[in-house]
């Protein structure tokens, strides 16, 4: 039986032993783990880590040394078009086309995603609103600053009304009210969604997420709810210090 033609899945984000290599430089080396449908993970870890190359290769913009990513129960590395359908992915500095005004760019990644008439105006309209752009929706990409350019971002993730958001750094560059904004929208969208969530931020880890996954040189070193990263001494900063071996 193919993959086509499997029951869903409850796990809708697995990591099979995924490597990475550069070369002779691992840059994530036999990572492991699942998410099932409807949970907030935070995938937490220091610069260089191996977050967001993990997130590209469950995605499909990466392939994997070895090991095997699945989105919804599809094979990312066999089954990437079956498994981009449900993913919506901002990336890290995600690329955009400057040219473009938001109105313009987001009606057009939606037609590629098979959206049109009715359909495709309702969700021009939510993520318009939900994303806090419309103040911007004919003004040229270009023009836009990075808050504003990373909104716009979160959009395009959101458009097709994906049942999984893998969210590279959401909150970057945003002031601290888009930030609550973005926050509140993670929430809301986690009572229906599946999120993986990447970030250096402590506090949005406590204010969004119900699972934590640390990663340090490439490695999960944890993997469990709010109060495994608190540790002992109630204090998510010592322990993800102790944890990447930054701490004195």
């Amino acid at each position: 039986m193919s993959d086509n033609d499997a029951a869903p899945s409850e796990n809708m984000i697995e990591a099979r032993a995924l490597d990475k290599f550069y070369g002779q430089f691992a840059a994530v080396r036999n990572v492991s783990f699942t998410i099932p449908r409807g949970q907030v993970a935070a995938f937490l870890g220091p610069n260089g880590a191996g977050k967001s190359t993990t997130m590209k290769m469950l995605t499909g913009f990466l392939a994997a040394t070895s090991g095997t990513a699945r989105i919804g129960g599809f094979d990312v590395g066999t089954d990437r078009l079956e498994a981009s359908r449900l993913i919506g992915y901002l990336p890290e500095n995600g690329p955009l086309y400057l040219e473009m005004n938001p109105n313009s760019l987001l009606r057009y990644l939606g037609q590629a995603r098979g959206l049109s008439g009715g359909q495709l105006q309702e969700r021009l309209e939510y993520v318009a609103e939900h994303c806090a752009i419309e103040s911007v929706w004919r003004k040229t990409i270009n023009k836009l600053s990075r808050g504003f350019r990373q909104r716009v971002g979160m959009a395009q993730a959101l458009l097709h009304d994906p049942d999984i958001l893998i969210l590279d750094e959401p909150t970057s560059g945003l002031d601290p009210n888009q930030v609550h904004g973005v926050r509140e929208l993670i929430t809301s969208l986690g009572e229906s969604k599946t999120i993986l969530l990447s970030t250096h931020i402590l506090q949005e880890v406590q204010a969004v997420c119900s699972r934590v996954l640390l990663i340090h040189d490439g490695q999960i070193v944890l993997d469990g709810d709010i109060a495994d990263l608190e540790g002992e001494q109630h204090d998510m900063d010592l322990t993800f210090r102790q944890l990447t071996g930054a701490a004195g």
